[in-house]
């Protein structure tokens, strides 16, 4: 058994702090292995009630002898992880490395922990890279489970679907993760091949994600006719800089894999939605906007991408008129509008 920090407890991480749990703990004892780094709210909620997992057939309620709200808490703690779930919204990971670079802990509790960035979006371990840890102790995953965190302290399994990690983690910790996941009736899978997968994810999200945000619809609005040409146009655009970045794929199975998502979760509400309505930035910058980085170094035009992209920017309040963004030239313009969302 392994001691994990999930850092990042909103929704994916809340249920991952139940999945990665030791099932001894689930009868009412407090869990000790794994340990919630979060908002503040969430995590009060979650020391005076516990955390309530709402599953299909079933509710589970989970009290954590470990809650933090910033690395001051985790310092004060006893508390030595092993393992590093860091699941975060994309524009916040700059200031996580931050907090990690600041805090001493890299130094010293943290030394030999394997972090595992699970997130949305693609150039996540770029940026983490600036804290120059070794190569075998950074990871990313992927995951394609539902979640909604519907109030504080309270996570709902809204879809199932398996979780991907990186395979380059020690034989005894990938035994510990995949046998917790199972004795709960969920898959992981560690792939030596994870690029395809997160290729793959990036081809769905870099569709549903923007087209449900402006349309402020559920997963289902892709399936719709009138905007045929508008998918079919993103997933060739992303299909030629997959390509570009050795990622071969066939732009029709692509595209029936995309409705095929959209058609299953066609109830869903796409987290670059959730998080339109309720007035916080998305993650746009790391699906479209990690298209259109591509694509500019590759030469590649990418309109509609840039379209999507600069529409979902619109919505959320990001200036694309500012003098710093004089250019309408989406390819060239993202590597700014990064910098001016981050400040």
């Amino acid at each position: 058994m392994a001691d994990v920090l999930i850092y990042g407890a909103g929704a994916i991480g809340s249920f991952m702090g139940y999945l990665l749990s030791d099932p001894r703990d689930l009868s009412g004892d407090k869990i000790e292995n794994v340990a919630l780094l979060g908002r503040n709210s969430h995590i009060n909620r979650i020391k005076d009630i516990g955390l309530q997992i709402y599953l299909p057939e079933e509710i589970k309620l989970l009290r954590f002898k470990h809650c933090f709200t910033d690395f001051a808490d985790l310092k004060a703690s006893d508390f030595c992880p092993e393992i590093i779930i860091v699941s975060v919204k994309t524009y916040s990971l700059p200031g996580v490395c931050d907090e990690l670079r600041t805090s001493g802990l890299l130094q010293g509790r943290l030394k030999n922990a394997i972090f595992i960035l699970l997130m949305n979006g693609m150039g996540n371990r770029e940026v983490f890279d600036e804290l120059d840890l070794p190569d075998y102790q950074v990871l990313e995953g992927i995951t394609s489970l539902g979640v909604k965190l519907s109030e504080d302290g309270t996570a709902q399994l809204k879809g199932t679907g398996k979780t991907i990690l990186e395979d380059k983690i020690g034989e005894d910790k990938k035994q510990f993760m995949m046998e917790r996941f199972l004795e709960k009736g969920f898959e992981m899978e560690f792939a030596p091949d994870f690029k395809e997968h997160q290729y793959s994810k990036l081809f769905v999200n870099s569709v549903i994600n923007p087209i449900t945000a402006l349309t402020r619809r559920e997963n289902r609005i892709v399936l719709s006719s009138v905007l045929k040409n508008t998918v079919h146009g993103a997933v060739r655009e992303a299909v030629n800089v997959a390509a570009k970045e050795g990622i071969k794929r066939d732009e029709k199975s692509v595209m029936e894999m995309v409705y095929s998502v959209a058609e299953k979760t066609s109830g869903n509400t796409s987290s670059m939605l959730q998080d339109v309505l309720k007035g916080r930035m998305t993650e746009i910058d790391s699906i479209n906007g990690y298209i259109i980085r591509q694509a500019k170094k590759h030469n590649i035009e990418v309109p509609v991408n840039g379209a999507l992209y600069e529409l979902v920017k619109s919505a959320t309040g990001v200036n694309l008129t500012d003098s710093k963004l004089s250019d309408n030239n989406p390819c060239r313009d993202v590597d700014e509008v990064n910098e001016a969302v981050l400040r």
